[in-house]
């Protein structure tokens, strides 16, 4: 599951998809974002110091089949993106008990505290018994070029 404004986690997500064989899932909001930066920047920060997320638009098929699921994102202003925390605060307690591999686009920041938000969202909203493997951090200029971080992120957490 990925939600990308721009595509860099969406090409992030098709490749780890190719390498895993995973099913793959896009988070969509009902209002999309802007496509220029600036103006999803000022949405962005209305939404952050209002404390009003997106809505979702989207149904999330039955995840009981899967053990491990990939969670893509991007990070904005050293925190999880607002999709995502719609996406885990409408769907979180669907992911008890599973096995969280966060993987993210970043502008050169680094993760800032979102796999900690993730945790704490999934806590709020009733989830248990989740386990995380380690994060796979990629700057959003250079995912065209991280095929091989993302076979080496693989091949780590799959051991």
């Amino acid at each position: 599951m990925y939600f990308s404004r721009s595509g860099s986690t969406e090409l992030l997500a098709g490749m780890i998809e190719e390498k895993t064989s995973a099913d793959i899932l896009e988070v969509v909001v009902k209002n999309p974002y802007p496509g220029v930066y600036q103006k999803t920047l000022e949405r962005a920060n209305l939404e952050r110091e209002n404390n009003n997320y997106p809505e979702l638009n989207m149904q999330l098929p039955d995840l009981s089949q899967y053990d491990t699921i990939f969670l893509g994102y991007q990070i904005w202003a050293m925190h999880l993106s607002h999709p995502m925390n719609s996406f885990l605060t409408t769907f979180g307690q669907l992911l008890s008990g599973k096995r969280i591999a966060p993987f993210m686009s970043e502008g050169g920041y680094g993760q800032g505290d979102s796999v900690q938000q993730i945790q704490e969202i999934l806590r709020e909203q009733g989830a248990s018994q989740n386990t995380f493997t380690q994060a796979l951090v990629v700057d959003g200029n250079k995912v065209d070029r991280s095929k091989l971080q993302v076979a080496q992120w693989i091949a780590k957490i799959n051991k």
